[in-house]
């Protein structure tokens, strides 16, 4: 029976529908398509990615939580961008290089900070070089700035630069530095193929602003929707982390000299009040000059007669106690007041 069963199974099966043949199923070229059938457009980014540039950013350890927000962010807006863990303070920083080969990556973003209180950012072009040393300021992440912009997540940038860029050697160095770590590459498989930001970058006060806004409109209005940070130069070295100098700021100030002058310029200001309470109060001595006596004040004056010194050897005797005879009327006349009310 079980042999009968599996002879009429293998039998019994339902043999597959045969293909409709491809002429029935194309239409042909003169018939026109029905109004009830839809085409699928095609996709919209139909090149390849070649571009291929990655960006690793992360950080040393010892960072605070506004520098972490930081970097969240930027990771949030360059989808081209790559993570890791926190490097050790005690590694020298070219160990960094080699970090960034074995993740595949050919341009860095590392945040170094330092006494729990400044942060400097490095841009690098791993290995080869160059790379730029900034002193970070003025930090406001997207959580902190409650912008009402927002833009599409992983969308690409439009990148706007200063005018003063293009006039300085350094500048210029620094615009393409720029370029190859903020824009996102064509075609990359995270990103979107919209553009509805722009990453400005401008130079005021010797130092380098950068503002994230949002194209909200077709008249290309804008909306900042953060991160912003302020960059002010170092200096700009020929190697990836390192190397000969190639551009030191002469206007850059270290954060230790400035917390320097301000706790001298604390101290000059105590100091001159102090030299001021000094001078009022040597005034104030000063004032009491002591005259020489005068001859002439003895002239009007009348010596007073002296009395003998009497002692008295007997106690003085006690005063008599006068009393007062009108209080006896007085309290007899209040007695007759009361009777009289009284009686009334």
């Amino acid at each position: 029976a079980v042999a009968k069963r599996k002879r009429d199974g293998a039998a019994a099966r339902p043999k597959k529908r045969p293909k409709k043949a491809a002429s029935a199923s194309a239409p042909e070229p003169d018939a026109k398509p029905a109004p009830e059938e839809y085409s699928i457009p095609p996709p919209v980014s139909q090149g390849k990615w070649k571009n291929k540039e990655r960006v690793l950013i992360f950080s040393s350890r010892g960072i605070n939580f506004r520098t972490r927000h930081l970097m969240q962010d930027l990771r949030t807006l360059m989808p081209h961008s790559k993570a890791d863990t926190k490097m050790d303070r005690k590694d020298q920083l070219f160990v960094i290089n080699e970090v960034c080969e074995m993740k595949n990556c050919n341009k860095c973003i590392f945040f170094e900070a330092k006494k729990k209180q400044d942060l400097y950012m490095w841009l690098s072009n791993t290995p080869h070089g160059p790379s730029a040393k900034f002193l970070v300021q003025n930090i406001h992440t997207l959580a902190e700035l409650k912008m009402t912009g927002n833009c599409l997540r992983g969308s690409r940038p439009l990148l706007s630069f200063d005018p003063t860029f293009d006039k300085e050697p350094h500048y210029a160095l620094l615009k393409e530095l720029f370029i190859q770590i903020f824009s996102t590459p064509q075609y990359h498989p995270k990103s979107q193929p919209f553009v509805d930001h722009v990453f400005t970058f401008t130079v005021t006060d010797e130092r380098i602003w950068f503002r994230n806004y949002q194209i909200i409109e077709e008249d290309a209005s804008l909306v900042e929707i953060g991160p912003r940070f302020v960059l002010n130069l170092i200096k700009i070295f020929q190697g990836s982390f390192g190397g000969p100098t190639l551009y030191e700021n002469p206007h850059y100030q270290s954060p230790n000299m400035h917390r320097r002058l301000v706790r001298l310029s604390v101290a000059a200001k105590f100091r001159e009040k102090q030299q001021v309470k000094e001078v009022q109060k040597s005034k104030k001595e000063g004032s009491k000059v002591l005259i020489k006596e005068d001859p002439t004040e003895v002239v009007f004056e009348t010596p007073s007669e002296e009395k003998p010194v009497e002692i008295e050897l007997v106690k003085p005797e006690p005063k008599a106690i006068v009393k007062d005879k009108k209080k006896p009327r007085k309290i007899q006349r209040k007695k007759q007041k009361k009777l009289f009310r009284t009686e009334a």
